[in-house]
């Protein structure tokens, strides 16, 4: 009976050792080179934009921008900041380049008392994957 026990006990001591490699094997990160098909998520161009809301210009005048197609399905006034930045093409401009139809990504704030959208910052253009 103590042989068997014996022998058991070897088996068993013995199975467990060649499984240990394979359990530590499996708590280690995979190789596999990023998202592949997915990307990297960090540097995503959706992050970059993630506080802008899109739209097309409909109409603009000195004190504010209407938009159309945003996310909101109708029409959306902002009223420009007094510190207002544009930038076309990664570049500083002004908004007196702005054109009707044009597609644009504006960062917009809430004022508290009146409700108003404020647009703060407008891209247009061919904008980088990161911001300026």
């Amino acid at each position: 009976m103590d042989g068997k026990r014996v022998t058991l006990t070897v088996l068993i001591v013995a199975g467990l050792g060649m499984l240990t490699p394979a359990m530590g094997r499996a708590q280690e990160p995979s190789t596999a080179p990023g998202n592949g098909r997915f990307g990297n998520p960090d540097e995503s161009t959706s992050r970059v934009f993630q506080d802008y809301l899109y739209g097309v210009i409909k109409s603009i005048d000195a004190n504010e921008i209407v938009l159309d197609k945003t996310k909101f399905g109708v029409d959306q006034s902002y009223r420009f900041d007094p510190k207002l930045k544009v930038v076309r093409d990664g570049k500083p401009s002004s908004r007196d380049t702005l054109k009707v139809g044009e597609p644009i990504y504006v960062q917009v704030k809430k004022e508290k008392k009146t409700g108003d959208q404020i647009a703060k910052k407008i891209l247009v253009g061919a904008v980088a994957s990161k911001l300026p």
